[in-house]
Formats: structure tokens, sequence, C-alpha cells
């Protein structure tokens, strides 16, 4: 449908491998690089968390979540609260653009959101057994929208989900998903009839430094046009998300400090020009019950988007084929280590298997060969090798770092190429 249109009632919307991956102990709690919490761990990390199916807002899963979606009615407005912190109902979020009032007061801030701002979007989805939202960064003037997969697809649970888009003027899209990209957890949406949006203008992401102005925009906990800001904590940082190796996803991300909540997933990093350096994803959360946490979830100052050459690159290749490509290197791996018992540092990824006629292969790589860098880039962790890896393109050339017995040499492989 087209033109304005009031959001459906909330109250009506249904209850809402990667190499070297390992199982988790007996009992164990899956975190980010297949760590469980112990008192020396960092805090788990969590991307924004996904609908729930019984219709309330799951956050602070322990573990990195690939999803912030709202779940159930709580997607579709405000979540108000009662003095004890409990849910006590939503109401409707009125769609507002972010207009500089004051121009000789305004910030970097609010130049940067003004200028974005227009071109990110509020995703709902509904489907058989759930319903949440998420936000989205317009691609074109006729409508093609990029957001995380995990929005589209509820966090996986559905693969014909119902997806409404409501622009920042307050415009209510049906649409369909035209691709979707699990490994990247990126997927493309196009809005029926959609004419004149305003697109996003994309950085160079290569160009990103610790420090950068940070600003994110998108709908966390169903509150479209929100606007927070930070800094770029971080470049290059390997975060794995999903509790399980089936729903395992490994991306190359920039941290940042802006805060970032569930509903904010699929929606805008920008820099103090108002350009797209990211796509948010995910958010770190302290684990419930390990040492030294609280019972606070959301966000916490540790956030992650895909970087924007990435970003740009997927939705491209989903646009013009409906799927996208990534490049691989042809082996399995597992973390190495210094060989004591109770060490958990990573000293580099071993190969376990290359594949035949693999890149790896062809470049002479072998079983027991130890990655330690890809690039100048240091590697320590299995995790750190295939986000290192999925940085780049398929066909490009990358020059590894090979520990093999008691040598290290360098090996130059051209990446090949796998879908999906």
């Amino acid at each position: 449908m087209t033109g304005q249109q009031p959001h459906p009632d909330p109250s009506q919307q249904p209850a809402g491998a990667t190499p070297g991956w390992t199982p988790p102990p007996s009992g164990g709690t899956w975190y980010p690089h297949g760590m469980t919490a112990t008192a020396t761990l960092p805090p788990p990390l969590v991307p924004a968390a996904p609908a729930r199916r019984a219709g309330r807002v799951r956050i602070g899963v322990a573990g990195l979540l690939a999803g912030a979606l709202i779940g159930g009615g709580a997607g579709a407005g405000v979540v108000a609260l009662t003095a004890d912190g409990a849910t006590a109902g939503t109401s409707p979020v009125a769609a507002q653009s972010v207009v500089i009032q004051d121009p000789d007061n305004a910030t970097a801030v609010t130049a940067a959101a003004a200028k974005a701002s227009p071109s990110v979007v509020t995703v709902y989805v509904t489907g058989g057994s759930g319903s949440g939202s998420g936000s989205g960064v317009v691609l074109t003037d006729d409508g093609y929208v990029l957001t995380n997969n995990h929005v589209v697809t509820l966090d996986s649970s559905t693969d014909s989900a119902t997806v409404q888009v409501r622009t920042s003027d307050g415009t209510l899209y049906d649409a369909t998903v035209v691709g979707t990209d699990p490994t990247s957890d990126l997927a493309v949406i196009r809005l029926q009839d959609a004419s004149g949006l305003t697109p996003a203008t994309f950085a160079d992401s290569d160009d990103v430094q610790v420090g950068d102005l940070a600003v994110a925009i998108g709908a966390p906990l169903g509150l479209s046009d929100t606007v927070t800001d930070g800094i770029v904590s971080a470049t290059d940082r390997a975060v794995a998300t999903g509790s399980t190796q089936d729903d395992a996803t490994v991306i190359d991300a920039l941290q940042t400090d802006a805060a970032i909540n569930p509903g904010n997933s699929g929606g805008a990093l920008v820099d103090a020009a108002g350009e797209v350096i990211g796509i948010n994803t995910a958010i770190a959360s302290v684990a419930s019950g390990a040492p030294g946490s609280s019972s606070q979830s959301g966000n916490i100052g540790v956030g992650f988007a895909i970087p924007a050459n990435t970003a740009k690159r997927i939705a491209d290749e989903i646009i013009a084929t409906g799927s996208a490509t990534h490049a691989v290197l042809g082996v399995s791996a597992q973390t190495a280590t210094d060989g004591s018992a109770s060490s958990e540092v990573g000293t580099g990824a071993q190969v376990v298997q290359v594949q035949p006629g693999g890149a790896a292969a062809d470049a002479g790589l072998q079983a027991s060969d130890v990655v330690t860098a890809v690039g100048d880039r240091p590697v320590t962790s299995s995790t750190e090798l295939t986000a290192a890896v999925r940085s780049a393109a398929p066909g490009d050339d990358v020059t590894l770092t090979v520990r093999r017995g008691g040598e290290t040499t360098t090996v130059e492989v051209t990446l090949g190429s796998s879908a999906g």
C-alpha cells in the first residue's frame, strides 16, 4: 500500500559454521568466540535482541545475538514503564524528522542527523509466530532499502514474513524482500510504489578512524527517528553472533559507544558529514549470572556495525542478482594457544583442514599451519581469521603470515568465492 496509513494496532499482531566452531560444554552458555563466562572474561557480546515469540521484548541475552528487534506489541509503539519497571502498555509513535531550528547553535551531531535522518526508516515485520521491528537505510529513490537479515526473518524464524516500512515523513509502505544474506546479516527490501525517497550517502569505511564522531540513527524500542552519538571505539573488530553453529555469523565490525538498543538493527551509523559508515547490527550485554553482572540489559556502550564498504557491496549484489558472494580461504581452522592446559589466550588460527582445489590449497597452505596475520592485521583466533577474510572481496589478493613448525613465512593467496 502507498501513502499515509495508520499503523496496525500492535495489540492485534501475533506475539512475537564458521571455521573453528565447536559446541559448548555440557550445560554451558555460548558467548562470542565460544567462551563461557568467568571472572576473567570480558562481557559477552549481544546483538540487539531479536523478537521473542511470547511477545515480550528480549534484551540482554547472553552471547552476541543476531538482532535488534522488538517483540510483539512493543515493536509498534513506546514501551510505557511503571515505577517498578514493568511494561504497562504501548502508545503509537508519530514519525518526526530532524530539523535544524537554530543553525547558529547547531552541533556536529545536529548537522549529521539532519542530513541522514530522511534516509533512515523503521521496518515492521510480522510472521506466523511473532512480530518485531527494526531499522533500515534507503538505497535508492524508488524504494530499495538495506536492513539486517535477522530483522526481516525475525531472527531466522521465518522466510515468509510480512514487511511494512515507515519512512521519516510518516508514510507507511508495504514492502517485499529482494534477497537476504545470512553470512553478513544483511538483507534488501523494496517498498511498493515508492518514489522520491532520499537515498543515503555512503562513506568509504576504510577511512574511518578510532575517535571519529559516530551518530546512530534508528528505531530503538520502536522509537522512530532516534539519534544517539558517540565515537568510533575500534575498527576491524571481529565479533561472532548467534548461539549455535547453525545461526553463527562472524562480522568484521566497527565498534562504537553510541547508544544502540533493540530496534536499532539495520539502521545507520553515520559520520560527522551525515554519511553512512556502517549498518548497526549488534550490541554487547553483560551475561545474567556472570560474576560482576547486574540486571542491566540493552546498551552498555559497546555496539557494532557492519562497515559501509561491505554493506554497500553486498546490497548492490543482492539488488542485481538476489544473492551475494563472499571471499573464502578454503580452510577450516581453530584457535591456537600456547599449549598449556589453562591457556585461553589465542596465538593464531590453526588450519585443521584444507579444502582441495580451494584458494588455500592453491597457495600451498597445509593442515597444522598457524595463520598469525592477514596483511598487516594480526590474527589471534579463528574468528579473527574469518572476519579478516570476509572483509575482503572474492578475487582479492591477500598476504598471510604463517607459522609452520618453528619457522614463520608469508604466503600470497587469491581468495575464492562462495555464495550466501
